[in-house]
């Protein structure tokens, strides 16, 4: 395993263009400019609750929607936390998080297998919170899950606040990828040699 768990993934397209530049033993200083302000909180609260090092600059075709520029942040992202494992060597791989928030509670539990799935049972109670609408959080999930190729199950148990709602997913899968990249072996953490 590389001492030094880091990345920088680009992506441009006709739609988009982003830059992610993602350090995974940071100590959670982030900068995120997606054009979408709540998302910005969101990506904030996941790189903090992590632990990661987070930059994020976003150029997207918002004058359509926020669709090609959340999920396109969600695949470039997902990019580079798989360039920034490495080989996983030492990983923990498995974890498993429950976060409150308010009245809502989150859980998450994470597979870092090397096999991209996502399991999502997010019922939220409102279609939009502000500008942006709420059906565009299993579309990042859907995209970073798929590109880092781990497997994610995330349940909303309860909730009535759809802000907190989604704030509490994403501190979550925080909470939960802190958890599973953390280093706790010299091992391969797989029966297979390699994940």
């Amino acid at each position: 395993m590389s001492k030094e768990r880091k990345a920088l993934q680009l992506r441009n397209t006709r739609e988009t263009e982003i830059k992610v530049k993602l350090n995974i033993e940071g100590t959670g200083t982030v900068k995120a400019d997606s054009g979408i302000k709540f998302f910005d909180h969101m990506l904030a609260q996941l790189a903090q609750h992590a632990g990661f090092d987070l930059l994020i600059e976003a150029e997207g075709d918002l004058e359509i929607d926020q669709h090609h520029t959340v999920e396109d942040i969600g695949i470039t992202l997902g990019q580079a936390f798989l360039k920034a494992l490495g080989d996983k060597k030492g990983i923990s791989r498995f974890a498993d998080c429950s976060v409150p928030l308010d009245e809502s509670l989150v859980k998450t539990s994470v597979d870092i297998s090397g096999r991209p799935y996502l399991y999502t049972d997010l019922d939220f109670s409102r279609e939009m919170v502000g500008d942006f609408p709420s059906e565009l959080v299993e579309e990042f999930l859907r995209a970073f899950s798929s590109h880092a190729k781990i497997t994610l199950h995330i349940e909303l148990i309860r909730g009535e606040n759809c802000h907190h709602q989604i704030e509490a997913v994403f501190k979550s899968l925080a909470r939960a990828l802190k958890d599973a990249v953390s280093i706790v072996s010299e091992e391969m953490p797989s029966t297979k040699g390699k994940l």
